[in-house]
């Protein structure tokens, strides 16, 4: 008896992946994604059982994709000021290229979506963890400036992703003027406006006579 193909799940994750910006969670059609991935239905129940498990992998694999590249900047070998600049840039990264599926879940979640808000309330407070600690630590060094880091995350966070946001917003309105567009790629979404805006949220809690080396 042949066995099915190792690589039906990667293809159905990546379908996944490609449909469920526009889609969401909750218009994700299982038929739709296997005509997608070009593999039959039997194979989607095969090796995810149904929606929501393969919903919850998709978007755990997604994450943890992320959180391992977070981590590993975090641990790095440098100040934790700096290790902090390097970890945002891995999730100002990710924010970016995946923004409009984030749109869609945070928007799901806010319409008591019950798969979206699970993975929301189970996933963020992960790196808002490992953020947060890498602000403490750089308060102890002496190169962040005292005050709560629950205060300072949130600041940080919206001044970097909230722009990515915005951005990508504009870019899903059905008649956005090419122009607008235009402009909301150079000022809100490319790489150079995500770099400085980062750059300018770490002056923000850098104490004043401490200066990050380039990354």
């Amino acid at each position: 008896m042949n066995r099915p193909s190792r690589h039906i799940d990667a293809r159905l994750i990546a379908s996944g992946m490609a449909l469920l910006p526009q889609t969401g969670c909750a218009g994700l059609s299982v038929r739709k994604l296997v005509e997608h991935a070009g593999v039959n239905l039997g194979m989607f129940h095969y090796h995810f059982k149904n929606k929501d498990n393969f919903l919850r992998v998709l978007l755990q694999h997604l994450y943890e994709d992320m959180f391992a590249a977070l981590t590993l900047k975090a641990q790095g070998a440098q100040r934790s000021a700096q290790n902090l600049d390097s970890a945002l840039r891995v999730l100002a990264s990710f924010a970016g290229r995946h923004r409009h599926l984030l749109l869609m879940l945070l928007s799901e979640a806010l319409r008591g979506e019950a798969l979206p808000a699970a993975f929301l309330r189970e996933n963020l407070p992960r790196h808002i963890a490992v953020l947060a600690q890498l602000l403490r630590q750089g308060q102890a060094e002496g190169d962040i400036i005292d005050a709560p880091p629950m205060q300072l995350l949130p600041f940080m966070l919206g001044a970097i992703a909230g722009p990515l946001f915005a951005g990508g917003a504009v870019e899903r309105l059905p008649a956005a003027p090419p122009e607008l567009a235009a402009l909301a790629q150079q000022a809100l979404l490319s790489d150079a406006a995500i770099a400085l805006r980062i750059d300018l949220a770490m002056r923000a809690v850098l104490i004043a006579s401490k200066e990050l080396a380039p990354p």
